[in-house]
């Protein structure tokens, strides 16, 4: 068996969207569970669609999500250049439609654009134009004479009217296509450069592809593409074919969905490893009943058999979830680096950030959530009363307002503010007073956060603020429910 090789060949138009991002990871999947070769090639003879600086995102992302290839325009496997304009300057897709044209698999076409238009129908509501063959009865004469005139011209492939086309996929399974309805494609367009299905034909080949992976949307090219391999002999690579990725309608994720390309995830927090993880499993299940995957893993777990044909629905719900729990395993100090910036950008006032950091790492699902945690750091919010209720502590207004007021002298006696001392003196109160732990440190804490829900409990908090804010804000709090009650 021949060893295995898979490409990424993506277009330089812009950000790497989800798609293409799964694309890449299960092509270099696929190759390295067999140890096989994984390619970069850049297809960018759609010259309009071009976009300055994309290539640059395309090998920042891929090294970046640790999909190094093996060959590719800057590492040369001996089947380049890997970039079809070059190609497409050597006269590679142009001698290879000639030898089509030479085997009557495919003729030259002098249409112009008015006939062209005449030929239009509508098909499943689309209008298209379905050609008709007209220029592949024209003469060996007629047509180097249209040559010698200099007359524009395309290349089609010929496909028989007559008849069925069949190809394997090995997620889709057999499908069978009547030839009725393949168009003959355009092979080479009137500027001379190739359409993307000639040109992705004859690369793959050239450069020993023994796998295709693309989105399903490309199914109905294939049997036009197992013509071309027929016709020139050439042996038909394994397809894969990926199923559709949806948003939670169900709708195709597009670009309005501000989550459809790696660039934005990683801006909106998301780590790298959690996105490359949550996108393997965009239509594959793994055998075992777990989730969390190292790139490692998943080329040791990687099997394309188990992939799904149902559309594949991106939850970003799920994906907060999945890098909140890589948050969590993250190393300390790895984790404080990037979770500083949103500290910082928070707070004001200098006080211990490692602490804080500590507080958040086990209750964020991104690094944007940390501002709304930690906020209340910087300053009390506005709080209703209300807040201070709390049925299962048997707490209120009234009661956290006697607790606050008999707190307040011993935390103003209170020298040791760490979390541990101010525990053990508010520990001893509640001996006291011989009430529950949540009698007396839900009002304190609602005190010195003016928050339902915070990162810490009420005495930690109190370390990283302080005596003097500490004492400020329970007396800020007293005078509040003074006022209110």
């Amino acid at each position: 068996m021949s060893k295995v090789r898979t490409r990424f060949a993506p277009s330089p138009t812009g950000r790497m969207h989800v798609g293409n991002l799964r694309t890449a990871l299960y092509a270099y999947l696929i190759a390295k569970h067999e140890d096989g070769d994984f390619l970069l090639r850049i297809e960018d003879t759609d010259q309009e669609r071009f976009v300055e600086g994309a290539l640059e995102i395309i090998y920042h992302t891929l090294a970046e999500t640790g999909l190094i290839h093996d060959e590719g325009p800057d590492k040369d496997g001996g089947v380049g250049p890997y970039v079809q304009s070059e190609r497409q300057k050597q006269g590679i897709y142009m001698e290879y439609a000639k030898k089509l044209v030479e085997k009557g698999e495919a003729y030259y076409c002098f249409c112009d654009k008015e006939r062209l238009d005449s030929l239009r129908q509508e098909v499943a509501g689309k209008e298209i134009v379905v050609y008709d063959k007209h220029c592949l009865n024209l003469s060996k004469e007629e047509v180097e004479a249209n040559l010698a005139e200099g007359r524009p011209f395309v290349i089609r492939q010929n496909i028989p009217r007559e008849g069925t086309t069949r190809f394997e996929d090995e997620i889709y399974g057999t499908i069978e296509v009547p030839n009725s309805e393949l168009d003959d494609m355009i092979l080479i367009k009137s500027d001379g450069y190739p359409t993307y299905n000639f040109a992705n034909v004859v690369d793959d080949h050239l450069m020993g592809i023994t796998h295709v992976v693309r989105g399903n949307e490309y199914l109905s090219s294939a049997p036009k593409y197992n013509r071309l391999y027929d016709a020139f002999g050439w042996k038909v690579p394994v397809y894969v074919h990926c199923p559709l990725i949806t948003n939670e309608e169900h709708k195709k994720l597009s670009k309005r969905s501000g989550h459809s390309s790696y660039e934005d995830l990683i801006e909106q927090g998301f780590l790298t490893e959690a996105v490359v993880n949550y996108v393997a499993l965009l239509g594959w299940c793994p055998e075992e009943n777990r989730e969390i995957f190292s790139l490692e893993e998943l080329v040791k777990e990687f099997d394309y058999r188990h992939m799904s044909k149902s559309p594949a629905v991106f939850d970003v719900t799920k994906l907060k979830w999945m890098n909140g729990e890589y948050i969590k395993a993250m190393d300390f100090d790895a984790f404080y680096e990037r979770a500083l910036p949103f500290i910082r950008q928070t707070l004001s006032r200098e006080m211990d950030f490692k602490k804080i950091a500590e507080m958040v790492k086990t209750r964020i699902e991104v690094f944007p959530d940390i501002p709304d945690l930690i906020d209340f750091f910087e300053a009390v919010p506005e709080y209703d009363s209300s807040m201070y209720t709390h049925k299962k502590m048997k707490t209120n207004a009234q009661t956290s307002l006697e607790v606050l007021k008999e707190i307040l002298p011993k935390l103003e006696a209170q020298e040791d503010y760490s979390n541990d001392a101010l525990y053990g003196m508010l520990a001893g109160y509640v001996s006291e007073k011989g009430c529950k732990n949540g009698y007396v440190m839900w009002p304190v804490r609602t005190a010195v956060s003016g928050k339902q829900t915070t990162p810490a409990g009420a005495t930690e908090i109190m370390e990283v603020l302080g005596k003097e804010e500490s004492v400020a804000r329970i007396k800020a709090a007293i005078e509040k429910l003074e006022k209110e009650i």
